[in-house]
């Protein structure tokens, strides 16, 4: 066989690699950040307290509206997320961090097709808590999922979780 034809017979299955190389660089490569922070008049314990009473969360949180496990590190749970349609998008998740009053990281997904890393994260601030909400998501599902929902979505947390915090606060005489 002369050296043209080896060429020729290799050059699809050559094209193909190199595109599929291409998309897995991409979709590995592909990433957004989403980050939303709001300052509770509370200090970062009374915040943690909610956050981590996950049988609470259908009675006041929007989008995580249950959580079946319990937060504790390494362990798995599996988050309800409802989407702005009303649908309700169900993610397992691994505990990563479990710092006390300071830090809850979860991870999931399937590697490359779309992953997350989504913390919270508390730090004392002006007599209160700084509560962050940061995510990171990667995959090539970004190129075919919109996402523009989640920071709105955050926030309305952010506030639902002020509002408990406050709520329970009041009640206790804090």
């Amino acid at each position: 066989m002369s050296k043209s034809r080896s060429l020729v017979k290799w050059g699809v299955p050559a094209a193909v690699l190199i595109v599929l190389i291409v998309a897995v660089t991409g979709a590995l490569a592909t990433r957004k950040t989403f980050l939303v922070e709001i300052w509770i008049p509370a200090p970062p314990e009374a915040v943690w307290e909610v956050l981590i009473d996950t049988g609470a969360y259908p009675q006041w949180n929007p989008v995580f509206v249950e959580v079946d496990g319990a937060y504790a590190h390494g362990e798995t749970v599996l988050n309800r997320v409802r989407e702005p349609s009303g649908a309700i998008l169900e993610m397992t998740a691994t505990v990563e961090t479990l710092l006390p009053s300071a830090e809850l990281r979860q991870s999931g997904g399937i590697p490359g097709i779309l992953t997350f890393d989504h913390r919270w994260l508390l730090e004392p601030a002006d007599g209160g808590t700084k509560v962050v909400q940061h995510e990171v998501d990667r995959g090539i599902g970004l190129w075919f999922w919109s996402s523009d929902w989640l920071e709105p979505a955050y926030a309305a947390t952010n506030e639902a979780l002020a509002e408990r915090v406050r709520s329970k606060m009041a009640k206790s005489g804090n």
